[in-house]
């Protein structure tokens, strides 16, 4: 008869035990993050506050005090607005899916190689953007290295020939820049998930009768998947903010929508700062509702389950 009231109170000092544990812990861990989590809070939110009241009119030399979404309405109603908006997605989406597409192939084929391949990976990463785009316009410009060469070697029958690859409308010295830079990096992230795959999972597909591509398609691409959307939403965020490469190698008009930000900013009628401020907090929920976006449409699963039958 006292068998179950002494299995019950056991029971419950177990998870008493535990539940205690589990609480200090996790004070023990709030408490080592709390400084930093302060200070980003502190310095990011207050800036976000600073700059939303300023836009609605609640702040600033040049406003009453009054509440008003004036400079949104200015912001979103202009046609450059848009222009730039569907440029910046442009680039940002494309060289993004060719950076993935790239360094997901250039990772598959250095995951046997050693650790040169990651070394090599890591030679582009401390060079700064301004290098970069100082070797762009030295070697595609219509006057640079590369058309003087299809020039001497008869090639091209003047210099003017040489295709535009540098504040061009296509922005293909952009994408050109973001690639060199951004195909190593996403790549360096992909070898270090390859590497932690498991090769018993792709041994297991092929005893079972996956071909090669089955095997990739349904066993290393789904494992690999957090690592590209990881990898793919630091490149988007960081092209889609970008300004010193679209300012110096972009096209002329449209400019992109940090570059439309820093114009306005920059603009000497102080009376343009709210709308300034309101683009760039639109810029800003823009970049976090595609992100959350992408995170949403990767949180499912789009490798659907497939039986495979051995083959003969």
């Amino acid at each position: 008869m006292t068998t179950a009231p002494v299995s019950q109170n056991s029971r419950q000092q177990w998870w008493a035990r535990v539940w205690s544990a589990h609480a200090e812990t996790s004070w023990q861990a709030y408490l080592l993050v709390l400084p930093a989590v302060s200070l980003i809070a502190g310095l990011f939110g207050g800036g976000l506050m600073l700059a939303f009241l300023q836009s609605v009119g609640l702040l600033g030399l040049t406003t009453d005090g009054t509440f008003s979404l004036n400079a949104y309405q200015a912001a979103l109603s202009h046609s450059a607005f848009w222009h730039s908006l569907g440029l910046s997605l442009y680039i940002a989406f494309t060289t993004t899916a060719l950076s993935t597409l790239l360094s997901l192939g250039l990772a598959l084929l250095l995951q046997g190689a050693g650790r040169w391949a990651s070394f090599a990976c890591q030679l582009t990463l401390p060079i700064p953007h301004l290098v970069g785009i100082a070797g762009i316009l030295l070697l595609l410009s219509p006057s640079g290295l590369l058309s003087r060469l299809l020039f001497n070697l008869g090639w091209l029958s003047s210099d003017q020939d040489f295709p535009l690859l540098v504040n061009d409308a296509a922005n293909l010295g952009v994408m050109i820049h973001f690639l060199w830079k951004e195909i190593p990096f996403m790549t360096l992230i992909l070898l270090a998930v390859l590497r932690g795959i498991r090769p018993e999972y792709g041994m297991q597909a092929r005893a079972l009768g996956a071909s090669p591509w089955q095997c990739f398609w349904h066993v290393t691409l789904p494992l690999l998947r957090s690592g590209i959307i990881s990898a793919s939403l630091i490149v988007f965020g960081f092209i889609f903010g970008s300004f010193e490469v679209p300012f110096l190698l972009g096209s002329t008009f449209p400019k992109t929508l940090p570059i439309l930000v820093y114009q306005a900013f920059t603009d000497s009628d102080l009376t343009q700062r709210p709308i300034a401020v309101a683009l760039g907090l639109i810029l800003s929920l823009i970049s976090l509702g595609v992100i959350a976006l992408y995170l949403w449409l990767g949180s499912g699963s789009p490798f659907r389950q497939t039986t495979f039958r051995r083959q003969p």
